[in-house]
C-alpha cells in the first residue's frame, strides 16, 4: 500500500473523506487493521512532523469506527478498501491534558475492570477471551503541564504495555521522536509506523484539495478572484501545496491569512507564498506593513500558555513581561494582524477552574473564573516555532512566572486568577524556580491538584524542599478524593504535622480557610491495633495527682514506652482489639474491663501506651488506671462519628449533619472520639489527633439503655465508597 493508492482511488470514480480529503493509502491501512485484515498488522504507530494532519486523519478515520457517526457520511461513495467494518466503536482514550496514570484508568472505566494497581490493567485484558480495540490520539499533547514531558511516560508506561498485550488492537498517534522506541519494542511482524511525511505516505494530491477547499466562496471564504474562479482557485491550491511541502498547517495557515486580510496579496507572487509555519507568520506580518518580530512577541504569551488557554486579561501582562517594554499599543493596533493565528477557548463548564468546589472562603476566585474568555493559539506547531525564535526560553518563562506571580492579591491565593493559581508551577518548572515556589502552605491548597503535582514531579526529589515533599506524598489523596480547596487544605494540615512541619499546619489556619479540624498531635506508631480516648490520674508538676486526658492505645507487646498488663486489668476500660468506637458509642459497648479478651485478640498480652490526648507527648502513668468516658457522656456529647476502610465521618447528633470528613491514605485500623471532640485515628502509618472545630448544637439527652433501632453509624450520611 503507498501513495500510488490515492490516484488509483479517484480514476475508480470515488469521492474523497468528506473530512480528510484524501490519504486514501492511509485511510486503507487502518481499515485494514480495524477488519483484523490477514497479514494487518496488530500495532499502529501514526506520527509524523507537526502539523501534517495526523489529528485530522485519525478524526476521519473514527468517524467511520463509530456506528451512529458514519450514518451521516456517504459511506457507499467512498472506496471501499477505506471503510472500516461495521464495529462496536473502539475505545478512544485521549491523552490530551492527562497524566500517563489518567489516560490508563480511563482505559480501566471504559472496560470495567476491577484492576486496583497499574499492572492488573494490562494483566485483566490480557485475559479477556476476545481482543479489544484502543486508539490513543494526541499523545504529543498529553500532561497538564508540557515542560514535564509527559508524553514520554505516556509512551512508556501506557503504550508499550499495551502493545505488548496480545489481547490488544492498538492504534496510537505519537510524536516521531518516541515513535521509533514504541515500534521497537514489537516483533516487525505486529507493528506497522505510518509516517505521513514519508513518501510512501504522503498525499500531494489530498493536500491540494485541501487547500482548494477552504479557498472555495462557496464554503465560506470571501468572494474574491481566486475563490471564485474555479481555475484560478485550483492554480492557488497547487502553488500553496507546492510550497508548503506536505505540511497542512503551513497550507492553513496562510489560507487564513489570506482571506482575512486579502488586501496585498498577488497570487501570482511565489514569494508570497509561505515554506513553513515561520514563514507563515513573517509573511503575514510584512504584508500587513507589520514587523514580524512584533506580531511574534504578541503571540509569545500564548505560546507558553498551559491548560487549555490564557485568560484574555492576562495577555497584555505577560506580552509586557515577554518584551520588556509596554505592548499595550501594539496590542490594541494589532489583534487583526494576530487573528488569524489565535482561536477563544470557552473554559469548560464542568471544570472547576477556581479550585474551590463549593468553597464560601473564595467566591473571589470562583467570580474570577467566571464565563470568561481563554485565548490559545490554532496549534501546537505554532507555539513552537514562536518558542524557538525567542533567545532564551528559560529567560521568558522566568518574566512569565514573575508578572504572574506580581498578579496575586496581596499573594492571597484565593484571590488570584484561576489560571495562575493552577498554572504558576508549570511556568516556574521550566525557570528552574519551582523548588523556590514550594514554601506556601495558601498556594498548596488552592492549586489543581493534579497539575501541581506533575510539575512537581519533574523535579528531582533532591531539589525539593520538606513542605514538596509533604505534598508530593500527600497528592495522590487529593486527586482521588476530588477535594475541594478547603479539604485539600485540611488534609495537608494533618499531612504537615505527621510530618513534623507544624508552622505550615498552622499557617492553614491562617488563610481564610473553615478548617474542619485543628491536628494537635501525629506519632508514626506502625502496628496499633486499637484505641479509645480517656482519663488516667497522673503526676502533676508540683507531684500531686491530676487528672488527664489520654489516648489509651494498644499496641504489640515490646513497643517502646508501652506496658504490659495482666492477664486481667481489673476496673480498666482499655480498648480491645478490633472493637473499636466505629459507630462513636464506647468501644466494646457491652465489654466492660478487657480482662483477657483484648489480650486473647491481640494475640498475647496487652500492652498499652498512653498519649496525652491534646499534647504531642506520652503520658507515664498506669494504663490499668485508664477509664474511658461513661456510655452517658458519650451519648450526650454533640458529636458521633462512623468509619470505612480507608475515610472516616464526623457528625452532628442532634441534627445528623455531617461536619467533618476525612480520607486516609492508609487504611484505617481503629478510631475514636471524645465527649469533647477530639479524634484519634489509627492507620496502618500511625496515629493522629484532631480536634473537630465545627460548633454544633449540644445533643438531645438520651438514655442508652432505652434506645431501640439502629445504631448511630447507621443514620450517618455523606462521604462513603470506594475512592480509589
Amino acid at each position: 500500500m503507498s501513495a500510488s493508492t490515492e490516484g488509483n482511488a479517484r480514476a475508480a470514480g470515488y469521492a474523497p473523506h468528506p473530512y480528510v480529503g484524501g490519504r486514501t493509502a492511509a485511510l486503507r491501512a487502518l481499515a485494514a487493521w480495524r477488519m483484523r485484515w490477514p497479514g494487518a498488522p496488530r500495532v499502529i504507530v501514526l506520527t509524523g512532523n507537526p502539523g501534517s494532519g495526523r489529528s485530522r486523519l485519525l478524526t476521519g478515520f473514527l468517524m467511520m469506527c463509530d456506528p451512529e457517526y458514519r450514518k451521516q457520511l456517504p459511506m457507499d461513495d467512498l472506496d471501499p478498501a477505506t471503510v472500516p467494518p461495521d464495529l462496536p466503536a473502539p475505545a478512544v482514550p485521549s491523552a490530551a491534558g492527562r497524566t500517563a496514570a489518567q489516560v490508563l484508568w480511563l482505559l480501566a472505566d471504559h472496560f470495567e475492570l476491577a484492576a486496583g494497581r497499574t499492572e492488573d490493567v494490562f494483566a485483566e485484558l490480557a485475559a479477556r477471551d476476545e481482543p479489544v480495540t484502543i486508539v490513543v490520539p494526541d499523545v504529543d499533547q498529553a500532561g497538564p503541564v508540557r515542560a514535564a514531558k509527559e508524553a514520554t511516560r505516556v509512551v512508556r508506561e501506557v503504550l508499550t504495555p499495551l502493545a505488548a498485550t496480545e489481547t490488544v488492537q492498538l492504534l496510537a498517534d505519537v510524536p516521531r521522536e518516541l515513535a521509533t522506541e514504541l515500534a521497537g519494542a514489537l516483533p516487525a511482524s505486529q507493528v506497522q509506523v505510518i509516517d505521513l511525511d514519508a513518501p510512501e505516505w504522503a498525499d500531494p494530491k489530498g493536500l491540494v484539495l485541501h487547500a482548494e477547499t477552504a479557498l472555495d466562496a462557496g464554503s465560506g471564504a470571501p468572494e474574491l478572484p481566486y475563490t471564485t474562479d474555479p481555475a484560478a482557485r485550483r492554480a492557488l491550491a497547487e502553488a500553496l501545496a507546492a510550497r508548503a511541502a506536505g505540511s497542512r498547517l503551513t497550507v492553513q495557515l496562510a489560507v487564513q491569512s489570506l482571506l482575512m486580510q486579502p488586501e496585498g496579496f498577488d497570487p501570482a507572487d511565489a514569494a508570497q507564498l509561505p515554506s513553513s509555519v515561520g514563514e507563515a507568520l513573517d509573511l503575514h506580518a510584512r504584508r500587513l506593513g507589520a514587523d514580524p518580530q512584533t506580531l511574534r512577541l504578541m503571540l509569545a504569551p500564548l505560546a507558553f500558555a498551559e491548560g487549555d488557554g490564557l485568560p484574555v486579561q492576562l495577555l497584555g501582562t505577560l506580552a509586557n513581561a515577554v518584551a520588556g517594554r509596554d505592548m499595550s499599543q501594539d496590542l490594541a493596533d494589532g489583534m487583526l494582524l494576530a487573528a488569524p493565528f489565535i482561536q477563544p477557548v470557552e473554559p469548560s463548564s464542568e471544570d472547576d477552574e477556581d479550585g474551590t468546589g463549593e468553597d464560601a472562603e473564595a467566591d473571589a476566585g470562583a467570580g474570577a473564573g467566571a464565563g470568561r474568555t481563554l485565548l490559545r493559539l490554532m496549534h501546537p506547531a505554532l507555539a513552537e516555532e514562536i518558542r524557538s525564535g525567542l533567545p532564551d526560553v528559560r529567560d521568558t518563562q522566568t518574566r512569565i512566572a514573575m508578572a504572574l506571580l506580581e498578579e496575586v492579591p496581596q499573594q492571597d491565593w484565593a484571590q488570584a486568577d484561576p489560571y495562575i493559581r493552577d498554572h504558576l508551577a508549570a511556568h516556574t518548572l521550566e525557570a528552574g524556580l519551582l523548588p523556590q515556589l514550594l514554601t506556601d502552605p495558601g498556594l498548596f491548597a488552592h492549586a489543581d491538584p493534579v497539575t501541581l503535582r506533575a510539575a512537581i514531579e519533574a523535579v528531582p526529589l533532591e531539589q525539593l524542599g520538606a513542605p514538596a515533599r509533604t505534598y508530593l506524598r500527600t497528592a495522590p489523596l487529593l486527586t482521588r478524593s476530588q477535594a475541594s480547596a478547603t479539604l485539600r487544605a485540611a488534609f495537608l494540615e494533618s499531612a504537615f504535622v505527621e510530618d513534623g512541619l507544624a508552622p505550615y499546619a498552622e499557617a492553614l489556619h491562617t488563610r481564610g480557610f473553615r478548617l474542619p479540624w485543628r491536628t494537635l498531635w501525629s506519632v508514626p506508631l506502625a502496628g496499633v491495633r486499637a484505641v479509645t480516648t480517656g482519663s488516667v490520674a497522673a503526676a502533676g508538676e508540683d507531684g500531686t495527682a491530676v487528672s488527664r486526658s489520654v489516648a489509651a492505645l494498644l499496641v504489640p507487646e515490646g513497643t517502646p514506652g508501652s506496658r504490659t498488663l495482666p492477664d486481667a486489668a481489673d476496673g480498666a476500660v482499655l480498648p480491645q482489639d478490633g472493637t473499636g468506637a466505629a459507630d462513636g458509642t464506647a468501644a466494646g459497648e457491652d465489654a466492660g474491663a478487657v480482662n483477657g479478651d483484648g489480650a486473647a485478640a491481640a494475640g498475647g498480652r496487652t500492652a498499652l501506651l498512653l498519649h496525652d490526648l491534646r499534647a504531642p507527648e506520652y503520658v507515664d502513668a498506669d494504663p490499668s488506671q485508664v477509664v474511658q468516658p461513661s456510655e452517658e457522656d458519650r451519648a450526650a456529647a454533640p458529636l458521633g462519628f462512623s468509619r470505612g476502610a480507608d475515610y472516616l465521618r464526623v457528625w452532628a447528633r442532634a441534627d445528623r449533619r455531617m461536619v467533618a470528613a476525612l480520607v486516609s491514605d492508609s487504611p484505617v485500623t481503629d478510631a475514636d472520639l471524645s465527649p469533647d471532640g477530639v479524634l484519634v485515628v489509627a492507620t496502618e502509618r500511625g496515629v493522629t489527633a484532631r480536634q473537630i472545630l465545627v460548633a454544633v448544637p449540644p445533643a438531645a439527652p438520651s438514655v442508652p439503655a432505652q434506645r431501640t433501632g439502629t445504631t448511630d453509624a447507621d443514620a450517618s450520611h455523606g462521604l462513603e465508597g470506594d475512592h480509589s
